[in-house]
């Protein structure tokens, strides 16, 4: 791939990124966001933080899977995503919801349980995004910044609990999302765990192919 087709990719990518916000910004501004405009911003914007990322653990398995390895190329980009959106789910949240009264928020930190595990995995993605820049691996070093970056397992494996706990009756969408989770997630245990296994395998030796 030329570097002006990946150009061309990571400009089209940005801007389909873009694409749920500026739906919920034509619908405001037609007026279209229904009887609780709140509620409808908040969990388009909760959804989309939660495919942002699953899209985001999705990159490498799909390039070793494919073979396409420009497809790192868009990892960053759509892990800043879920973090866009999940700023906008906050604010909506702090801003259009409670008007700034932290002595509620707190209370409701403390007491919905699905608030609580929501606000804990946008505090995970904070530091992720402000390392996620070219300069801030050079100063971490490649293996912590990789260690510090494993915190988005967690934050998505969270935020599927958030969604879980916030619909109570109709768990479809968040069980759904749960399971590609599980996929990715149990990929990587077992991209971890096969070198490991096949180094303790022993290798065959001349006497046992005699035996056999």
């Amino acid at each position: 791939m030329t570097r002006s087709q990946l150009s061309f990719l990571k400009v089209l990518a940005f801007l389909l990124c873009l694409g749920p916000i500026a739906h919920l910004a034509w619908k405001g501004i037609h007026g279209t966001l229904g009887a609780n405009p709140i509620e409808v911003i908040t969990r388009s914007t909760g959804k989309w933080t939660l495919l942002f990322l699953l899209f985001t653990l999705s990159i490498t398995p799909l390039r070793k899977l494919t073979g396409f390895l420009a497809l790192i190329r868009f990892r960053r980009m759509l892990g800043l995503f879920a973090f866009f959106y999940v700023t906008l789910h906050f604010l909506t949240y702090i801003w259009l919801d409670k008007f700034f009264d932290f002595h509620q928020m707190l209370i409701d930190i403390a007491k919905r349980r699905f608030i609580t595990v929501g606000f804990t995995a946008f505090v995970l993605l904070v530091p992720l995004a402000l390392t996620s820049t070219s300069g801030m691996i050079r100063r971490l070093g490649g293996k912590r910044w990789q260690r510090l970056h494993q915190l988005i397992y967690l934050a998505a494996i969270l935020g599927v609990f958030h969604f879980l706990w916030l619909v109570k009756a109709d768990i479809r969408r968040p069980i759904c999302y749960g399971a590609v989770l599980a996929l990715l997630l149990a990929w990587r245990v077992v991209a971890w765990a096969r070198p490991l296994l096949l180094r303790r395998t022993p290798a065959p030796t001349d006497a046992s192919y005699a035996v056999n």
